[in-house]
């Protein structure tokens, strides 16, 4: 719907159901009224909502945190194992008719998690269940990057990292962070330049962490071997973009949350966070505290 008749449409309503592409800020407060009581994202991140606004405004914000952990955590793990055995290009050799006779005998050979370094940065609810999924693949090391040591990572001998420790260490870097002003366009050349030429990027946080031209120069200049993403600037993605080009980049359309158990959770909580906040009554998940986390890495996006 164009920005304009959404703004029309939330004129007078008392409670707003929002998703992640819906720009919740001061305009459309300003459109909706006084009369505002709550806004309910049917996500994990709240990126794209003002909290500061609202909590100026006395509106309750409601989201849906842990929702989408394991979804989003199978989805790392699949997307690891795509990129690492290369299985987008393996299906392109079928269709395009580039099935070879294996004369050559590293055709399209990949590279396995068993005995590799796993980095992850951002160790909360999908960074710790990606750790643990990947933890029965037998990597050599769990490595994660946070505000400091978690004692929950030592359930599975995850081992804490220095950012600069996690980008020279990890083999499969995968990257759980939040959208904040401190992670926006984090991944960049210079972060790149510090990974192993041989590390595979995966990333299904939020596309604004990383710097999409920078991780292109970074593909076809051989700074690392490969590129996994769910998550792009903009979405959908220009299907011109220089990315979509590469064969050395996966990229899926933000489904690492979207599995029916998943999408049912999350309405149910969304729809459970809006009438608690019509009925004046303390929301069952409010983004409240979100505010004060805004700086820390290990927040859920989805």
């Amino acid at each position: 719907m164009p920005r304009d008749e959404i703004l029309q449409a939330v004129r007078g309503a008392e409670g707003l159901l929002v998703f992640p592409h819906d720009r919740i800020n001061g305009e459309l407060l300003d459109a909706a009224g006084p009369q505002l009581k709550v806004i309910s994202t049917m996500s994990v991140g709240v990126d794209h909502i003002d909290l500061e606004e609202c909590a100026k405004r006395g509106v309750q914000i409601g989201y849906t945190p842990g929702t989408a952990s394991d979804s989003v955590a199978e989805f790392n793990v699949a997307l690891a194992l795509a990129v690492c055995r290369r299985i987008k290009e393996g299906i392109d050799a079928v269709m395009n008719g580039g099935w070879g006779r294996w004369e050559n005998a590293l055709y399209l050979s990949g590279i396995e998690i068993k005995e590799s370094v796993i980095g992850i940065a951002g160790f909360g609810r999908i960074g710790f269940a990606t750790a643990k999924r990947l933890k029965a693949f037998e990597p050599s090391k769990i490595l994660y990057w946070d505000v400091g040591p978690l004692e929950y990572a030592k359930e599975i001998g995850a081992e804490f990292a220095s950012f600069e420790e996690l980008l020279q260490n990890s083999d499969i870097l995968i990257v759980c962070v939040s959208l904040t002003d401190g992670t926006r366009g984090l991944f960049n050349t210079e972060v790149f330049k510090k990974m192993k030429r041989s590390a595979i990027f995966i990333n299904t946080s939020r596309g604004a962490v990383v710097s999409q031209d920078d991780l292109y120069t970074a593909l076809t200049t051989g700074q690392i071997r490969a590129a996994g993403l769910d998550v792009t600037t903009p979405e959908p993605l220009p299907r011109d973009s220089p990315l979509l080009s590469l064969p050395n980049c996966t990229i899926s359309p933000h489904i690492a949350s979207v599995s029916v158990n998943t999408r049912y959770a999350m309405a149910e909580l969304t729809a459970r966070n809006i009438i608690a906040g019509l009925k004046g009554e303390k929301l069952p998940a409010p983004a409240c505290n979100e505010i004060s986390k805004s700086s820390s890495p290990n927040k859920e996006n989805t």
